[in-house]
């Protein structure tokens, strides 16, 4: 690949773009806002002049409701030798492009499943893809030289191509991203009225809730009705857990023994099945999920804290696997949590130790 017309550049379009400029590749950018494509271009992610003839690949990063007019008409001018989108709804303008009656040989649906809450060509990075899973759904009409445009594109930027139908890829999105957005997002309303004794309570755990209930309400508008049907089906599976665990909590207020019993067994079963689902998450690299010690580590709100934590673990000679930070509450101060292998964990704390760090046990 020499040439690529990125079609909208906001968060997605932007960064594949920065991952492509970076390798190599002459990109043109082009967007509805002309300010939006002159941002990007300087950031580094191409020009936002036109291409004086056809590219090898035509990338559409655009709201799902505008996917299938926008690659239609990228597709009557000639462009391009291939075109794709990264819509995270793939079902739906492929139909729409079918009822267009064009040929869509030199088309693919893709969806690289990486994103953030913030949006715009100003939030992107050209690493934004990297380890993460890039969703390919080609038909038996996909051409051959287009689908290894598309496997090119994913490699240059760093991600996992996964091969899959359409319509399995918006079940599928509807469960691991859409339904987590609108349950993050329904948690976090509950703070909007709340009273401001109870919101300065909040620590880590409604942090990791609703940490995407931030994103942007008119693009996951533009999400959402591109995908409802499946939204909605797994969001009446979490209706009726919600039902069965407002009824135990309910039967946890009772008087009666046994309906104590019965509640205390309908919370201790949603709670056993989420332990359940949250062991399917796959861990590190897209691996089987590991389980890691926690070695905590009391630090204070300054400059250079946290290089000097890794810094340390590094001489001890030990990788650290993941890492959380829990910010105390009125005080410049708080707690980073650096998981690692069980089997170094006893080492690290050593080390951190003797070079003055205060860890938390317990």
């Amino acid at each position: 690949m020499r040439t690529a017309l990125v079609i909208g550049t906001g968060l997605i379009g932007t960064s594949a773009a920065l991952a492509l400029a970076a390798r190599g590749v002459t990109v043109h950018l082009r967007d509805h806002d002309p300010g939006r494509a002159r941002t990007a271009a300087a950031l580094g992610a191409g020009t936002d002049k036109a291409p004086e003839g056809p590219v090898d690949l035509v990338l559409v990063a655009v709201p799902p409701a505008l996917t299938a007019g926008t690659l239609a008409e990228a597709l009557r001018a000639g462009l391009g030798r291939g075109y794709l989108d990264v819509a995270s709804v793939k079902g739906g303008p492929r139909r729409e492009l079918e009822r267009t009656g064009l040929d869509l040989t030199a088309y693919i649906g893709t969806h690289p499943m990486a994103g953030k809450e913030r949006s715009g060509p100003l939030a992107a990075g050209g690493d934004l893809f990297e380890g993460r899973p890039w969703v390919l759904t080609p038909t038996r009409e996909t051409d051959t030289e287009v689908l290894n445009l598309a496997l090119e594109l994913v490699a240059l930027c760093g991600a996992v191509p996964v091969v899959m139908d359409a319509d399995a890829h918006d079940r599928a999105v509807a469960l691991v991203s859409h339904t987590p957005q609108l349950v993050s997002s329904m948690v976090a309303a509950r703070l909007e009225e709340a009273d401001e004794t109870a919101v300065r309570l909040c620590g880590q755990g409604i942090r990791d809730v609703t940490r995407i209930a931030a994103s942007d309400p008119r693009m996951w508008v533009d999400i959402l009705s591109a995908n409802p049907g499946p939204v909605a089906d797994v969001l009446a599976g979490v209706a009726a857990d919600l039902d069965e665990t407002v009824r135990a909590l309910r039967a946890l207020e009772s008087g009666d023994d046994a309906d104590r019993r019965a509640g205390a067994s309908g919370v201790a079963d949603v709670l056993r099945r989420g332990n359940a689902g949250r062991a399917r998450v796959p861990g590190k690299h897209g691996a089987a999920p590991a389980a890691y010690e926690t070695v905590a580590v009391l630090i204070s709100d300054q400059p250079g804290e946290l290089a000097r934590i890794f810094a340390d673990a590094g001489r001890a000679g030990v990788n650290v696997e993941d890492v959380r930070i829990e910010h105390a509450t009125g005080q410049q101060a708080g707690l980073v949590q650096l998981m690692v292998e069980p089997a170094a964990a006893q080492a690290l704390g050593e080390a951190l130790r003797e070079r003055g760090w205060s860890l938390r046990t317990g």
